[in-house]
């Protein structure tokens, strides 16, 4: 089964067996793909009906939540990982998101687009306006993206925090980007992976 870079490298970090909570879980892939090839149990966390519904249908369990009303339907280590992937940035708190991922998870994995890529920057420098390109392919009006996160930012929130950063893996699709994300990743990476701890 071919799935996104991203999901195929968290399916490295999750034990087989695991419960596993994948929070804007979208239409169930992910836990789809750790369900067989891991055994994983868990439950996926959605707010868009239609994704929901893409769940159902791939016999995912779901829940229809909004992620920014926090965790509390959970009580603490009720899973061994709970995943977040490309939602950090949608959501009000990004950080109080984190807390509660922790809380409930003994471990817990995120992904984000790295606002700090060179492409970004030199957009925003040569023309002045919002970066639209293929990973943030919407305007600045209309897009998702309420916190814009780089590399950098977010293993600084990790160190505020007291976040252990057990793994972390950067994915970049284009040259010359694919060789020098491991040197320079706040600069080359498009999207960032993070296996965290308390």
């Amino acid at each position: 089964m071919m799935i996104r870079t991203d999901l195929n490298i968290i399916q490295q970090w999750i034990h087989p067996t695991s419960r596993i909570l994948d929070l804007g879980c979208g239409d169930g892939e992910l836990l789809q793909t750790l369900a067989k090839t891991k055994g994983v149990w868990g439950y996926g966390l959605e707010i868009d009906a239609d994704k929901i519904t893409s769940c159902v249908a791939r016999g995912v369990n779901v829940i229809e939540a909004d992620l920014d009303e926090g965790l509390s339907q959970f009580s603490d280590n009720s899973f061994d990982t709970v995943v977040m992937t490309q939602a950090l940035q949608a959501m009000r708190y990004p950080h109080l998101v984190l807390g509660e991922m922790l809380r409930v998870g003994k471990q817990c994995v995120v992904t984000f687009p790295n606002f700090g890529n060179w492409r970004a920057r030199s957009y925003l420098l040569s023309r002045g306006r919002m970066p639209v390109t293929r990973q943030l392919s919407f305007q600045w009006y209309d897009t998702p993206n309420i916190h814009f996160c780089t590399v950098k930012d977010f293993e600084a929130l990790c160190t505020e925090k007291r976040i252990r950063i057990l793994h972390r893996e950067f994915v970049a699709e284009r040259l010359p980007d694919r060789y020098m994300k491991g040197i320079w990743p706040n600069m080359f990476s498009d999207t960032a992976i993070y296996h965290l701890s308390k």
